[in-house]
């Protein structure tokens, strides 16, 4: 597998002093995030290696098409309202947002769009184009409105057009905006006087206007079902059409180039239609797709935004034979989370996606695998990724490219909610059959060796040794000896009081998180009889859980991530939380990082300590200059460090080796009063002993840490 490169990553989280009426995180900080849901791709426009994509209640999405058959998201912005338009001019990407108007965002990082401004237009902003210093925005009922967009940091309305029907779409040329009217058809608007836009002409299309481009003398409108008319605008007081082509589905936006008009044609997919003699429009090629909304062309790619199906990269060379070359597929609902390495792999309901998280703070994917099923578990070895499938079984897919994962072989057993390893044996979660054995010692050929019947539901499994740990549902917790996986024996179970969804094991606990009842602690060590010592009540619906040290950290539903102090597992009590936005389902640790599958993300978070949770009234102010305890520490690869300040403070922190030489500084710079974190990657740094120094207007503090391999 390939992996990065990273020295030393800093994640600075400041902490202000505020009063709060409710608080979404405590002890628990966000370092980054990936795959925010797509809501759906709407429309689409290219500017050089980037394509950004509008995709409604979930903003607008960067996707770099260097590489066109490799797509793949690098950035994200979520616009306040509902994007349905976009357009780019230089490093700026305008969105039609509809109630929240115009939004202007600033794609010079393209990692990290930012808005620079906006203007709230009086309706449902649905298009957009922008010429020289204006954007001309598509207003729904309120008609064409233009604004100034000189300083982008204050667009600023200029003068505006109501149209007779309901703007959705607009195109430019020269000194006129060609408006999409729907019931209205096509309105031809004179910008030349921004000012005062006035009609010079109009054509009232068959069925609805939803789209149009423009080139040359003639305009080309995406009406519905009535498909492209073509209207010659040499005149624009009395444009007239020429020609039409009534494409098989329900035409809502459409491009043109080189003679060739490409048309989005909803569930009709992607049709090409030659426009060379505009009276007599023909079709020449097509392709299929779920749900083609819009479309974007760069020399011979077309780029298609394709509702709930993403972003797809159709090869039009041949305009007779379009081909499918690349697709940045939207992730639908992240389930669980498998790390090795830089590498996380995520069962992404219908795929597998690859992510390098080398540097936590910007994860990216790398690759990706579609799964025919629904992918809802994942488990690692080495190069071997399995997949725990509900509606296809297991699968055995290749990683040692993690660019281009593929499928070795599969087991066809269904359902399959959970998948471990040990050593060439996959135990499987497989809801009312129980537990299923699989030996994956070729993994081209995986040979079910044997079932266990548990008497429940079987959701989760974790291995120890000999021991399976199933989370059996109704019927609790299940140990299963699985010395001999070809035999496998009850020889205990612990009727929880809940329905068992997931299970951890450390030591002689196994933590079980138990749906309505929270997270149950459980004695093991006698594996005859095992018995709760413990439990903690949860707000959510505890699904998944994963342990570390003294912590238990719980995946609880939609109260999102719970952290559980489990020294004495006679009390657990909560030290820590993440309410994350989607339904927290599954949590896996490595190291210091705490990785959160919660349907419409995955989450990289930290867990920043602390002596428990506030009253919530408000965050605690430092009484003093601090520098706390690394956590963990010794560690390997990630630690955190964690300063406080009672008062703003210049404060430099330093990174020196066990002989006194200057390595790094982490953090450097004028700090506001609070509590500060640091996070250090030192996952190309040598094993051994290191000193972190702080300054902060004259108070100093050293504390050494430990790096292990």
């Amino acid at each position: 597998m390939n992996n990065s490169n990273t020295a030393i990553s800093l994640l600075s989280v400041c902490c202000l002093v505020l009063p709060v009426a409710a608080q979404d995180h405590e002890n628990v900080e966000q370092l980054a995030r990936i795959y925010n849901q797509w809501d759906n791709a709407r429309a689409v426009v290219l500017d050089g290696d980037y394509a950004y994509v509008a995709t409604g209640g979930s903003g607008f999405r960067v996707v770099e098409v260097s590489d066109p058959a490799h797509p793949f998201e690098i950035g994200q912005f979520d616009t306040p309202g509902y994007a349905q338009g976009v357009a780019v001019s230089s490093n700026l990407v305008f969105v039609a947002d509809g109630d929240a108007g115009l939004r202007v965002v600033d794609v010079s990082d393209p990692t990290e769009p930012r808005e620079v401004g906006y203007s709230d237009t009086p309706d449902d902003a649905l298009g957009v184009a922008v010429n020289g210093d204006l954007a001309f925005v598509a207003d729904w009922d309120a008609g064409l409105r233009v604004v100034d967009i000189s300083d982008p940091s204050q667009p600023l309305e200029v003068g505006y057009y109501d149209t007779p029907g309901y703007a959705v779409g607009v195109a430019t040329s020269g000194e006129l905006a060609f408006v999409a009217d729907l019931d209205e058809g096509l309105r031809v608007i004179d910008v030349s006087d921004p000012t005062q836009p006035r009609e010079m002409g109009y054509y009232v299309t068959p069925m609805q206007a939803l789209g149009v481009a423009v080139a040359g003398d003639y305009a080309y409108v995406a009406d519905g079902w009535a498909g492209l008319r073509v209207v010659d605008v040499g005149d624009p007081a009395q444009p007239q059409e020429v020609g039409y082509y009534d494409t098989p589905g329900s035409a809502g936006g459409v491009v043109v180039s080189d003679g060739l008009a490409f048309v989005a044609d909803g569930g009709g997919g992607l049709r090409i239609l030659n426009i060379s003699a505009p009276a007599r429009v023909r079709e020449v090629g097509y392709y299929s797709t779920p749900w083609c909304l819009g479309v974007a062309i760069s020399s011979d790619l077309a780029f298609v935004s394709d509702y709930y199906a993403g972003l797809r990269v159709v090869d039009t060379s041949d305009p007779s034979n379009p081909g499918e070359v690349g697709r940045c597929i939207t992730p639908h609902y992240t389930y669980s989370t498998a790390i090795s390495g830089d590498l996380a792999f995520i069962a992404d309901s219908s795929s597998l996606r690859v992510v390098n998280i080398g540097d936590p703070t910007h994860p990216r994917e790398v690759g990706y695998r579609d799964t025919a099923g629904i992918a809802c578990g994942v488990a690692v070895n080495g190069d071997i990724v399995l997949i725990a499938d509900a509606e296809e079984g297991l699968r055995v897919v290749d990683a040692s490219d993690d660019a281009h994962p593929y499928e070795v072989g599969y087991y066809d057993l269904r359902p399959v909610y959970s998948v471990a390893l040990r050593g060439d044996w996959a135990f499987m979660a497989v809801g009312e059959a129980g537990l299923q054995v699989v030996d994956i010692g070729d993994p081209s050929d995986p040979r079910g060796v044997l079932h266990y019947d548990t008497r429940g539901y079987a959701q989760d499994i974790a291995v120890m040794g000999d021991l399976a740990l199933v989370a059996d549902d109704y019927a609790g917790l299940r140990l299963v000896n699985v010395r001999d996986p070809e035999r496998p024996r009850e020889v205990g179970y612990c009727d929880t009081p809940g329905s068992a969804w997931g299970v951890a094991v450390s030591g002689d606990l196994a933590f079980v998180a138990d749906y309505e009842s929270g997270l149950r602690v459980l004695d093991v060590s006698d594996q005859t009889d095992p018995r709760e010592v413990g439990y903690y009540d949860t707000p959510g619906y505890a699904v998944g859980v994963a342990t570390s040290g003294d912590l238990a950290f719980v995946a609880d539903g939609g109260a999102g991530l719970r952290v559980i102090d489990v020294s004495d597992p006679t009390q657990p009590r909560e030290v820590g939380y993440y309410n994350t936005p989607g339904y927290a389902s599954e949590v896996a640790l490595d190291d210091s990082l705490i990785y959160v599958s919660d349907g419409i993300q995955l989450g990289i978070y930290i867990y920043t300590g602390g002596q428990g949770v506030s009253d919530g009234s408000q965050i605690r102010i430092p009484t003093r200059f601090a520098l706390d305890p690394a956590f963990p520490n010794p560690f390997n690869n990630q630690t955190i460090i964690r300063f406080q300040l009672p008062r703003p403070a210049d404060v430099k922190l330093q990174l020196y080796d066990a002989s006194g030489r200057h390595l790094a500084t982490l953090a450097q710079g004028l700090y506001p009063t609070g509590i500060h974190t640091t996070f250090w990657n030192a996952l190309n740094t040598p094993a051994g002993v290191y000193m972190i120094r702080m300054n902060a207007n004259g108070f100093n503090a050293v504390q050494k840490v430990v790096l292990t391999r």
